[in-house]
C-alpha cells in the first residue's frame, strides 16, 4: 500500500502534493481551511462537494469524516479521473465521484446532505437554491466567491431560502516565497466564503 503523502490528522495538506492539471481550479490551502472550519464536518458528516475541481475539498473532508461520505460532483470526464487518482494517494475510501452538471444531478444523489460546499456550478444562485432544498434540517452550506457577480448571486440565494447564522468572510493570505536570491510575499487569489445552517 503506498504511503500516506500526509500522514497528519490535522487538514492543510500542501498543494503542491496534489495532482493537477492545466486549467483545472484547485482550492489552495489557506482558502481550504477556511472553507474546512466554517463547514463544521462531523466524523458521519455525508456532504455534497459540488464543482470539486481537483478534489482538493474532497480528500480533506472525507479524512476528516472518516465514517462519513463525500459526493464529489464534477461535470469534466478528465476532471472525474483526476479526483480519483487525487483520493487515490491520500487513501481515502468514502468518496463518491459524479459525472454530472449541477443542479441537474441533484436527483441522483444520495444520501441526502447534512453539509454542502458550493466551488461551482451555473448559474450559481439557482445551483444554491436547488442544493438547499437537499439540505438536511440544521445542515450548512458553504459557498466561495471570486467575483463580484458571484458574491451578489450567492447573497441573493443565502437571502431567498432564509439562512440562518449567515457569515461572510474574505480571504486575505499572503505567502513567503522564494524567487532567485530574494524572498517576497505574494498573494494568494481573494476569495469570499459564505456560509448559513438550514432551519428546517
Amino acid at each position: 500500500m503506498p504511503t500516506d503523502p500526509w500522514p497528519f490528522v490535522t487538514p492543510g495538506i500542501p498543494d503542491s502534493l496534489f495532482e493537477r492539471l492545466p486549467g483545472i481550479p484547485l482550492t489552495q490551502r489557506e482558502t481550504r481551511l477556511l472553507m474546512l472550519s466554517y463547514l463544521r464536518l462531523e466524523p458521519e458528516s455525508c456532504l455534497w462537494d459540488v464543482g470539486a475541481g481537483t478534489g482538493t475539498i474532497a480528500v480533506e473532508a472525507a479524512r476528516l469524516a472518516h465514517r462519513g461520505q463525500v459526493i464529489a460532483v464534477e461535470r469534466d470526464e478528465e476532471v472525474v479521473d483526476l479526483i480519483q487518482r487525487n483520493c487515490d494517494r491520500f487513501g481515502v475510501n468514502n468518496v463518491q465521484i459524479v459525472a454530472g452538471s449541477a443542479p441537474e444531478c441533484f436527483p441522483q444523489l444520495e444520501p441526502p446532505p447534512q453539509r454542502i460546499c458550493l466551488e461551482g456550478g451555473r448559474p450559481i444562485k439557482e445551483v444554491l437554491l436547488q442544493a438547499w432544498e437537499y439540505l438536511a434540517p440544521g445542515g450548512r452550506l458553504v459557498a466561495i466567491a471570486g467575483s463580484l457577480e458571484n458574491l451578489y448571486a450567492l447573497s441573493e440565494g443565502f437571502a431567498t431560502v432564509q439562512a440562518r447564522s449567515l457569515e461572510v468572510v474574505q480571504s486575505v493570505i499572503n505567502r513567503l516565497e522564494t524567487r532567485g536570491g530574494h524572498r517576497l510575499f505574494t498573494a494568494v487569489e481573494p476569495i469570499f466564503i459564505l456560509s448559513g445552517e438550514k432551519i428546517s
